[in-house]
């Protein structure tokens, strides 16, 4: 009985302390902070149908509190309250009043929603990105250059961006926070939205959807740079792969990397495309890179050694995904030190 009037009180110390703890993390992955149009208005409709509901509990409660108070039962009173049934008066304020906070909330939803649905898919102008989710990455096509990319997203500002969602094993959901969203994307069908980033900056994205034991660690980041910072990322991408100096080094990397991964003209893309990873905020989407983030974290480490603990274990970071152990490819500690090195120098001036 004594443990049981114990746990009574430590629980909800607990319950409290889980809450705390909930919202600590980086501070690049909140709604209530919009960094574009669509983030906005869907912020702006947030305040509207949170302001609506506050009004409608105050006003309730306020009635609430009267009617207790003036209509108390008094001592020696035995009088029955005069009754208000059928009172057409008040039956008219309160079935009007709803309608009229419905309107004020269901107008400017229904413009939103048909406004963010707009299919920018044929707009010239609009820059079309082919989203494919997988066990646990993503994958970024640009139709109209040829380029592939993975894990981390990059757009120029001053533009839509035009996605169309798919994805390649179960149902997952691509969400930016801070930029709007969110989405889901299906095996063998597609959705479509747009997004738009006016300015420059890295922005986290997630996974929406329940997908699997690695589902909260399927990040990546989206990338807004200038326009003319988009066609150097363009034509970086499509140069020449620049394959590791040491020719047996390079071949190893040929034999073990490439038949998943790919470097500029080389390899295929059936797992994230490696070029220019020396230069991304993460590895893996999780493994934050010390000599590249602008404000690291205690934890954080450097690209190479992120690269090097991926390659070694890639279970122990995101477990269920598909990436072999060092162990399984039959890698030596010099290759993975090699193969580290070299993609951590892999960068792209843009």
């Amino acid at each position: 009985m004594n443990r049981w009037n114990v746990m009574k009180r430590i629980l909800p110390l607990l319950a409290g302390m889980a809450l705390l703890l909930s919202a600590c993390g980086r501070s690049d992955l909140s709604t209530l902070d919009p960094q574009g149009p669509i983030a906005q208005r869907q912020y702006d409709l947030m305040k509207i149908s949170i302001s609506i509901m506050t009004l409608v509990v105050v006003v309730v409660f306020a009635i609430c509190i009267y009617v207790l108070i003036r209509f108390r039962r008094r001592k020696g009173d035995k009088t029955i309250p005069k009754q208000v049934e059928g009172n057409h008066k008040l039956e008219i304020i309160w079935t009007i009043v709803p309608i009229i906070l419905l309107i004020i909330l269901g107008v400017p939803t229904v413009q939103s929603v048909f406004g963010m649905a707009t299919d920018y898919s044929k707009d010239k102008d609009a820059i079309q990105v082919k989203v494919t989710s997988h066990l646990y990455w993503w994958e970024f096509e640009y139709p109209q250059y040829g380029v592939t990319t993975g894990q981390e997203l990059v757009v120029p500002t001053g533009k839509k961006i035009s996605f169309e969602l798919v994805a390649a094993d179960v149902k997952h959901a691509f969400w930016i926070p801070s930029i709007g969203g969110k989405m889901d994307t299906n095996p063998g069908m597609s959705n479509r939205m747009y997004l738009e980033f006016p300015e420059e900056g890295v922005y986290r994205g997630k996974c929406a959807e329940l997908c699997g034991p690695s589902h909260a660690l399927m990040d990546f980041k989206a990338k807004s740079v200038s326009p003319e910072s988009f066609d150097k990322w363009i034509a970086a991408m499509k140069a020449p792969a620049v394959m590791p100096a040491d020719p047996k080094l390079a071949e190893t990397f040929r034999a073990k990397c490439l038949a998943c991964h790919a470097v500029g003209d080389q390899g295929t893309n059936g797992a994230p495309n490696l070029t220019g990873v020396g230069s991304r905020q993460t590895i893996a989407g999780i493994l934050y890179n010390s000599d590249v983030v602008k404000d690291p974290q205690p934890e954080d480490k450097t690209a190479e050694q992120n690269i090097k603990d991926w390659i070694t274990d890639p279970q122990k970071y995101k477990p269920g995904n598909m990436m072999p152990s060092a162990a399984d490819n039959q890698l030596t500690q010099d290759e993975i030190d090699g193969i580290a090195k070299y993609l951590a120098g892999y960068k792209l001036d843009y």
